[in-house]
């Protein structure tokens, strides 16, 4: 994934077809090591092809992926009105959780 972020990140400051050098000087920047071998077969794979039309395919196929139950729509409204009230809860208990670990350490996270 790091190999794939430094191609769009250099294709997006205005190198459209990035070279491994290119990856491997952007990843070492960061203090990442590079694997020679995976950015050459990335660079091998996306040679002479659009970035945004990639994007756009793996768009369109994602949007034909199932993400959920199939219910019926007020079963599933109510179930999410429930669910969503829970979820809520469970937040605001985990969030005085985090307020009470911090004041254990003495700090808090933006302190």
């Amino acid at each position: 994934m790091r190999y794939l972020a430094a191609y769009l990140l250099l294709n997006l400051a205005g190198n459209k077809n990035p070279s491994s050098d290119d990856i491997v000087s952007v990843l070492s920047s960061v203090g990442i090591e590079a694997d020679d071998e995976r950015i050459n077969l990335l660079v091998k794979e996306l040679d002479g092809k659009k970035v945004d039309s990639l994007i756009e395919e793996g768009r369109s196929k994602l949007s034909s992926v199932p993400t959920g139950g199939a219910a019926s729509g007020a079963a599933a409204g109510g179930a999410a009105a429930a669910g969503g009230a829970a979820a809520a809860a469970e937040e605001t208990k985990e969030e005085e959780a985090a307020e009470e670990s911090d004041d254990d350490m003495g700090f808090g996270l933006f302190d």
